[in-house]
């Protein structure tokens, strides 16, 4: 395989933010289960995409199905250790050797034990949550393997069943209704994964032939590297970002050593990089661009009938061909890698002359 028939043709850069999602208008956006309660809902976007789940409101459930309830109960438990603490020490004061002191002593004992109880409830449910942010990338954590959207679902689906168990025992109750709504959700959460995949694979296809070993190269070492170097850089939790840098680390070292990445020209590794990069960022789980969704739901919320079909078409064609990013490309010149004509002068040309003014009758005017 010849490297340089490639021709080291850099994607053009995308803006972040709104932009950056948009960067695949015709797969997917994202959606707030709060409108469409089936994962996999359309909605008219004027270019048929699939509407997707957002990470984000699907963790946001589960926090708001039993962290409150847990903080509660963690919270009750302080205070009465607190209390039975202050107490203890006024009999300790008074009278250290009576009965009064000895049952003071025994409800702190018995306190303790609770706040230590519900401190391990808490851990326990805050690390099912990491669990399940975790799962939902192209590439195993532990081991940087591929991943299908099957294989995601799956893995979503047995921390949900995990999650119920823990709190059946943990002695909260099962909120079924919750739950329900989470796992509604996982497939399509999970189908990002294939989506993202699908356009990966159709983007290279169009600029070179791949040979087996180039593709695994790509598939087991580029983009793995970008994608966890990408994900490092917007992750804020220490403990994530402890294990997003042992498997960048691991694919790093992997990659340095492999023999097709000792033969890349540095122009052509740079092409190679830069591309694997924007589709690395391509990969939204969560993203600002959600809110835009939420500017459309807080309208539809407020007049009670959505948004008219004519509008949202409007609002669409505006921004995949009038919203401009820095160096002048709107998303649909950037996902379609050609120009388009300018907007506004097209619709401009469509428009005939516009008829005069009614002229009102001078008679009828002065005798009124």
């Amino acid at each position: 395989m010849a490297i340089q028939s490639r021709g080291c043709e850099k994607p053009k850069k995308s803006t972040g933010g709104f932009c950056t999602w948009w960067w695949l208008p015709s797969i997917f956006s994202a959606s707030s289960e709060a409108w469409e309660p089936t994962a996999s809902a359309s909605f008219e976007t004027g270019l048929e995409c699939l509407s997707i789940p957002d990470l984000f409101h699907l963790l946001h459930d589960l926090v708001k199905g039993y962290s409150l309830a847990i903080c509660n109960r963690l919270r009750q438990a302080q205070q009465a250790l607190k209390q039975a603490q202050e107490r203890l020490a006024t009999c300790q004061a008074s009278h250290p050797d009576s009965p009064e002191f000895q049952r003071a002593q025994a409800l702190v004992e018995t306190s303790d034990a609770e706040v230590t109880y519900w401190e391990n409830v808490h851990s326990v449910y805050r690390h099912h949550l990491a669990t399940v942010s975790l799962l939902v990338h192209p590439w195993r954590l532990v081991d940087s393997m591929r991943q299908t959207s099957a294989d995601v679902e799956r893995q979503l689906h047995a921390e949900t069943q995990a999650i119920e168990a823990f709190i059946t025992t943990s002695g909260l109750p099962v909120k079924k209704k919750a739950l329900d709504k989470v796992r509604k959700q996982l497939a399509g959460v999970s189908a990002l994964v294939d989506v993202w995949w699908q356009r990966v694979w159709q983007d290279v296809q169009h600029q070179v032939d791949l040979t087996p070993a180039w593709r695994q190269w790509i598939e087991q070492l580029l983009l793995p590297r970008m994608y966890w170097q990408e994900q490092l850089s917007r992750t804020r939790c220490p403990r994530r970002k402890a294990k997003l840098f042992e498997a960048w680390e691991a694919v790093q070292t992997a990659f340095e050593r492999h023999p097709i990445t000792g033969q890349l020209a540095p122009a052509v590794r740079i092409g190679w990089e830069t591309w694997a990069s924007e589709h690395a960022k391509a990969f939204q789980r969560a993203s600002s661009a959600v809110e835009g969704r939420n500017g459309y739901l807080s309208q539809m919320h407020h007049n009670h009938r959505g948004l008219p079909k004519g509008r949202h078409k409007v609002w669409t064609v505006l921004h995949n061909f009038d919203c401009r990013a820095l160096d002048g490309t709107t998303p649909a010149s950037r996902f379609f890698r050609r120009d388009f004509p300018d907007l506004f002068e097209t619709v401009l040309s469509q428009i005939e002359e516009l008829p005069r003014s009614r002229r009102r009758n001078q008679t009828t005017a002065l005798s009124g």
